[in-house]
């Protein structure tokens, strides 16, 4: 057996051992398994993606769209949320 340490943040530790209790398990049994799992798939068992809007591309156009509402005098107003039906 090896021993496995690793740094985290203490309410993620704290967040992930009470989901982990409520599924039955401890935190070297789901550590584990998600290795495990690493193997089997020879990568990550899920999707690992970014949501697009904090791409840099897109952080990029959002600042040069402000800075150009901004130097034509334009105001920032709330967003609206319209009900379906």
């Amino acid at each position: 057996m090896a021993n496995l340490n690793i740094r985290i943040d203490d309410d993620l530790k704290k967040d992930a051992e009470s989901l982990f209790n409520d599924l039955g398990l401890n935190m070297t049994t789901a550590t584990t398994m998600f290795l495990k799992q690493c193997v089997y798939r020879h990568g990550l068992p899920f999707e690992v993606s970014m949501d697009p809007f904090f791409s840099a591309v897109n952080q990029s156009h959002l600042r040069r769209a402000v800075a150009q509402l901004d130097a034509a005098g334009g105001s920032a107003h709330e967003l609206l949320e319209v009900e379906d039906g």
